[in-house]
């Protein structure tokens, strides 16, 4: 890969126990392999939209192609950054974190699911921990957001844990059943005051101008 053309892939991201970066060919299939094995009990729905569903099968086809996806839909005003954690140098999950006109908004939304073996660690907590140092420390952001569907604790504790606030909610149709949509705002000064993982960043600078931030505010490399 010519770093020169895609710098995306030299960004990495590392935690105390995660590399983030995109993967290879064969690391992203690997990663259709976890999803495929399960990402939550069967009769629970975390996602608004209920991908896992799907056949194992499918399910593992459903993440290269939503990965190419975004890869290829890619531009400044519009990006979806969908980052592949590593554990052990194994792929464990995808956290994502996106944006539209980040140049005016300053702000970022962000989502993410772990394999059913990996959950309960506090990997969630610091896959999540990652994106917003890139955002806040790497880009420049003033806010971000994301939400919390009814019945998702482990992802709302990992919200409450890194100093989101409150900010509404909607009723929304799951699996054809009415479900509330948790809605969260993190802004940056409670982003400073809620730092619970050391992160550190690689190539954040080199494709700043792809995130729509040729400015940067942060200190990340």
């Amino acid at each position: 890969m010519n770093l020169d053309h895609w710098p995306l892939y030299g960004l990495r991201l590392a935690t105390p126990r995660l590399e983030l970066r995109l993967p290879d060919l064969k690391e992203l299939d690997a990663l259709g392999s976890v999803a495929a094995a399960g990402v939550h009990a069967p009769d629970r729905m975390p996602f608004l939209i209920p991908w896992t569903d799907a056949p194992p099968d499918e399910r593992a086809r459903s993440v290269l192609t939503h990965f190419w996806k975004t890869q290829s839909e890619w531009r400044p005003g519009a990006w979806a950054l969908q980052l592949t954690a590593f554990l052990d140098g194994a792929p464990v999950g995808i956290q994502e974190v996106s944006a539209t006109d980040f140049a005016v908004t300053r702000e970022v939304s962000t989502g993410s699911w772990l394999g059913l073996p990996y959950q309960g660690r506090g990997l969630g907590t610091e896959m999540r921990a990652a994106v917003l140092h890139l955002a806040f420390a790497g880009l420049g952001a003033d806010s971000a957001r994301t939400s919390v569907l009814d019945g998702n604790t482990a992802s709302r504790k990992v919200t409450e844990r890194l100093g989101y606030r409150p900010d509404g909610s909607v009723r929304v149709a799951v699996r054809g059943e009415p479900r509330t949509d948790h809605r969260f705002v993190l802004d940056r000064a409670d982003w400073e005051r809620n730092r619970p993982v050391e992160v550190r960043t690689e190539g954040v600078e080199r494709c700043a101008a792809m995130f729509g931030a040729e400015k940067l505010r942060g200190t990340a490399s």
